[in-house]
């Protein structure tokens, strides 16, 4: 079922697979993204309730739900690697890591300048903020924890061990507000029922979700990319890679 991974477990093929998706991903993102903030800022209606604050919503929901998919992602690329000891898989990983952590950061700052006007205060020990607030540490604790070791193989399995741990959080994210008496609203988007947002408002949000998606990808791809350079510098393609480039700046 996932031989066409296979071929990905080798630096080169796996470096050649992010080179082709970057731009791909880049473009896409500033497709959605671009649009998608615009509209959502400028020319949807203003919420009935919260008035105009509602707009933060076009950042704060994709950063909040594409910081539990990313961290998703990054324990499956943390599960490949001690499984099938993939070396790319923990560069994937960690390539993944500051990327989730920051959308987490984002979503924390973006909530707390929503939360301020809608709740009065810009922080609460609500179980959804503390438990994004958990997430964001085991973010932190991922990339600490590939930094103290030397051998980087060693370090990824430790940090995949602690990436999978951390797995348990993401439910309790999810379904905190259902759990548990919160201040946090209810799902917006993510119910089997129709959506409790206004097709206007609701088409932008999406186009953004989709957009800081690609960002992602993205970035992840760029600094893969960059994280399998830095691995295999004795590599002889990598030297002819980097020399390549380097007979091309010489030649503009």
């Amino acid at each position: 079922m996932f031989k066409w991974l296979h071929p990905y477990a080798k630096t080169q093929a796996a470096y050649r697979l992010c080179q082709r998706l970057t731009p791909w991903f880049a473009a896409i993102s500033a497709a959605l993204l671009i649009p998608g903030t615009l509209w959502g800022l400028l020319f949807t209606p203003a919420d009935y309730q919260q008035g105009d604050s509602f707009r933060i919503i076009y950042i704060h929901v994709p950063a909040a739900m594409l910081s539990m998919s990313t961290y998703v992602a990054m324990a499956l690329a943390a599960l490949v690697g001690i499984v099938w000891q993939w070396r790319t898989a923990f560069m994937a990983m960690i390539a993944m890591a500051p990327v989730g952590a920051a959308m987490t950061f984002i979503a924390l700052f973006t909530g707390a300048a929503w939360g301020k006007p809608m709740w009065g205060t810009w922080w609460v020990w609500d179980a959804r903020l503390t438990s994004e607030l958990i997430l964001f540490f085991l973010y932190c604790g991922v990339i600490a924890l590939y930094g103290t070791f030397d051998d980087k193989q060693q370090a990824g399995k430790a940090a995949g061990v602690m990436a999978l741990v951390g797995v348990v959080n993401i439910p309790v994210i999810h379904f905190s507000v259902e759990w548990w008496n919160t201040l946090h609203q209810g799902a917006t988007i993510t119910k089997f029922d129709k959506p409790s947002i206004a097709a206007e408002m609701l088409w932008p949000l999406l186009m953004n979700i989709g957009g800081m998606a690609m960002f992602i990808a993205t970035l992840t791809c760029l600094r893969l990319k960059n994280e399998i350079i830095r691995r295999e510098l004795h590599r002889p393609w990598v030297y002819q890679l980097l020399h390549r480039d380097k007979g091309n700046q010489d030649a503009v």
